[in-house]
């Protein structure tokens, strides 16, 4: 593949990319490049949001190239305090081992697992003498780390920042030095800490890295970031069913960004969707229907992905009940907030309680409206919690 060809590959769909003139240096050396990526296993779940980043480095990969993939079970204990309001709690060394096992199996949905060094930053950070952190704190200025965004706006304000989350980028940038990365690549909200890996580089004698940043996309809700803290996620481990429905809830004006950032539709395909969306010559529906395929497809294989569509069909265009549906024994009577929690669909009684009130539960679709309901169940009746989710009812 030409030169050019190899960079706009590269650079398609990219935010930040510092320096082009760096990345077409290192292309022409026609060397195998080293491309990390650091991942925090704070949470066992991966979501759409980090697909957006895996399938760049998946490029890398066809592309020939070494992608380096550094679980950060060291620096997942202090926290990257990267868009946060307050300094974010530690995680015990056992909380992070096993998020990490569960990161790396995910992870390998999209990467290729034979092209993909996997490192552990604490097998370096862990050896750090205290005089090795001040040498390697020495090299980047306070005044500096206060020009980040999240850190001025916090000091603006006069909330805390502990010194232990300065020294957070500084740990990642000496990831770069370790594993010699020729490239690093991260969401938009990581710009900061890639470019102090550029600059520690430099420090430890090293050409700097090249910085790339990808978009973070809007969750289900088409307003915020996709996050599990705001509940408008989309995981790589939702079922089939309930994944595609989380697509076909996203706002229309998400679409082409999903298709381009999510799955590998073509470009040529996209401008054409895009084309007839203009024009109006085409439902957005019937476009939305193709990206849930596409992603249900990726994650779960076409067979899936075709049920899941003829049962999204059947609920909420036929409106009937899917084929498939959990069954549940509970015990008789019951409070509505308790049969909510005994189909263990939600995390906890405070959410029940919010799905309840915000009329999201339905009884035989009759809609449950108080959560300390006392309800009388008799077998076979069909509880529905929002849109997707179905249980039939047996009593105990």
């Amino acid at each position: 593949m030409d030169f050019e060809r190899h960079f706009e590959i590269i650079k398609r769909n990219t935010i930040d990319l510092i320096t082009e003139e760096d990345l077409k240096k290192r292309l022409k050396s026609k060397k195998t490049l080293r491309v990390k990526l650091g991942v925090d296993p704070s949470r066992p779940d991966l979501h759409l949001g980090h697909a957006v980043v895996l399938k760049k480095l998946r490029e890398f990969q066809n592309l020939g190239h070494q992608v380096v993939l550094i679980i950060g079970d060291f620096t997942a204990r202090i926290g990257d305090p990267s868009g946060r309001s307050k300094t974010r709690p530690m995680l015990t060394k056992e909380e992070v081992e096993q998020n990490a096992e569960s990161y790396k199996k995910q992870a390998f949905k999209i990467l290729d697992p034979e092209k993909t060094e996997i490192r552990y930053n604490s097998e370096w950070l862990d050896k750090l003498s205290f005089y090795d952190i001040i040498k390697l704190s020495s090299n980047y200025t306070v005044a500096r780390m206060l020009e980040r965004d999240d850190f001025a706006k916090r000091l603006a304000k006069n909330e805390p920042i502990s010194v232990s989350e300065f020294m957070y980028p500084l740990a990642q940038a000496y990831d770069s030095v370790m594993v010699k990365a020729d490239i690093e690549i991260g969401g938009t909200d990581q710009l900061f800490n890639l470019l102090v890996g550029r600059k520690i580089q430099e420090a430890y004698g090293q050409e700097p890295q090249v910085v790339l940043t990808m978009p973070i996309i809007e969750g289900t809700d088409g307003n915020l970031k996709m996050s599990k803290s705001y509940d408008n996620y989309i995981a790589f481990e939702d079922e089939p069913f309930d994944m595609y429905g989380k697509v076909m809830s996203i706002p229309d004006s998400l679409i082409l960004k999903y298709m381009r950032l999510a799955t590998d539709i073509p470009e040529d395909t996209i401008k054409t969707y895009e084309e007839k969306m203009k024009n109006n010559s085409i439902n957005p529906r019937d476009i939305k229907m193709l990206l849930a395929h596409e992603i249900v497809t990726f994650f779960h294989g076409k067979e899936k992905a075709d049920y899941a569509q003829n049962e999204f069909i059947k609920v909420f265009q036929k409106k009937d009940i899917p084929d498939e549906i959990n069954e549940i024994a509970v015990n008789s009577p019951i409070k509505a907030i308790d049969l909510v929690m005994a189909t263990k669909s939600v995390s906890s009684k405070s959410e029940a309680k919010r799905l309840i009130n915000q009329g999201a539960v339905k009884l035989n679709d009759i809609k449950i409206n108080d959560p300390f309901q006392l309800l009388e169940i008799k077998g076979d009746e069909i509880l529905r919690i929002g849109k997707r989710r179905f249980f039939k009812l047996n009593t105990n």
